[in-house]
């Protein structure tokens, strides 16, 4: 976005890219690059995770009583960009942008002593417990049960898509509480110790051939009654706070705006099969261009989301329309990196992960290797935070009155 900074703004933009070119290792920036799907491998996200939070910056945009950094909208936005622009490894929204937020916002002094912590420290990890096999969009029907006995939740369901529950320590879950209630009032947050004997866990790998997310299996697993978040039956007031996080508490613009640039760079060394390169042809020129200006729109919208988040405000449901612009971006900035190399770009290694020695030799270049993973692994954009039509929905509703 083209915007006159302050002085105080440009000189955090400088002590952001002092910090990086010193402290994000060329390996970390390696990985990142070379990794086809939303999250990270944990070997380097978790290190960039803990380099972050040494600088007090892993957990930017929590309040400053929980260790957060205090920083202005712009800030934030010029961190983002920032990082975008460096190849920094993503860090797991999981913890930071999911749970860390409710915990700070709805947890109990002695949760928020007990959690925040560990998630700034990436000491401990997370996974999400909300979609269910006949729940997904639409979690008001889910049928997880957590029964209250003493002083304690007996839980039994299944959760599905549940990314990295492999390697989560805790799992933050909606489960019924009261199933006399309608369906949004019975329903409760816990937060559930995943390393017991009533958690099994089985992989789901995708079309990509990545192991993110998988299906999770509670029988009689148990968390003690001290991990209720808010009340019984307020668990669906906090997930649409959790969604809205999840879906407008960052900027996907600058990351976006990275990935064309990146394509016009490539492009430039790709030939057309007419005469020069394909970058030099005026249809591919005009496709960067139109996505280019897209992502500008996007991130004038995330902009304005984060000032109304500055003032105290919720971000509310203007971040489904965030969400839908953004997923449609990620998906069609993902074909044309298909399209711009032809036959190389149908290449679909199974190994992981795609960088570092043991990385399989790819067929033309790396960036050819990563096009058909990216892309197939990119399909879930318009799937996971509520669905393309969900948003939809919420905008024609609450947007556009309709």
């Amino acid at each position: 976005m083209d915007m006159d900074l302050s002085d105080d703004e440009l000189a955090f933009r400088e002590e952001v890219r002092a910090f990086l070119a010193e402290h994000l290792p060329e390996r970390l920036r390696e990985g990142a690059r070379n990794t086809p799907s939303v999250f990270v491998e944990p070997e380097i996200g978790d290190e960039w995770h803990r380099i972050l939070n040494a600088r007090g910056w892993a957990a930017y945009h929590w309040p400053v009583e929980h260790g957060g950094t205090g920083w202005s909208p712009v800030k934030r936005y010029i961190f983002e960009k920032e990082l975008a622009l460096a190849d920094a490894p993503a860090l797991s929204v999981l913890g930071l942008k999911l749970v860390g937020p409710v915990i700070c916002h709805y947890g109990t002094p002695e949760q928020q002593a007990r959690f925040l912590p560990g998630i700034r420290d990436a000491s401990e990890k997370w996974c999400q417990g909300y979609s269910e096999p006949g729940a997904g969009s639409d979690l008001a029907s889910l049928k997880t049960r957590a029964v209250r006995e003493g002083d304690r939740y007996i839980l039994h369901g299944t959760k599905i898509w549940t990314t990295h529950a492999h390697y989560a320590d805790w799992m933050f879950c909606l489960a019924r509480t009261d199933p006399e209630a309608k369906p949004q009032a019975g329903i409760s947050f816990l937060l559930v110790p995943m390393k017991q004997p009533g958690i099994s866990i089985r992989p789901i790998v995708t079309h990509a051939g990545d192991h993110e997310v998988n299906q999770v299996f509670l029988d009689g697993a148990v968390t003690d009654a001290t991990n209720l978040v808010g009340r019984e039956g307020q668990g669906w007031e906090i997930a649409k706070f959790l969604l809205e996080n999840e879906r407008g508490g960052s900027c996907a613009a600058p990351r976006l705006l990275a990935d064309i640039a990146g394509l016009r760079r490539l492009a430039e060394a790709e030939p057309s099969g007419v005469n020069g390169a394909l970058g030099h042809q005026p249809d591919w020129a005009d496709r960067l261009a139109r996505l280019e200006l897209e992502a500008l729109a996007l991130e004038t919208t995330e902009l304005r989301i984060l000032a109304e988040l500055a003032r105290g405000r919720r971000p509310g449901p203007q971040t489904s329309l965030t969400k839908l612009l953004a997923a449609n971006l990620r998906q069609r900035i993902d074909e044309a990196a298909i399209d711009l190399f032809g036959p190389l770009g149908l290449q679909l290694p199974a190994e992981r992960p795609l960088y570092g020695n043991a990385a399989p030799e790819p067929v033309g270049s790396r960036a050819a290797q990563l096009a058909m993973p990216t892309y197939l692994n990119g399909r879930a954009w318009t799937i996971f935070g509520g669905t393309n039509e969900v948003q939809k929905g919420i905008i024609a509703k609450q947007v556009l009155g309709l």
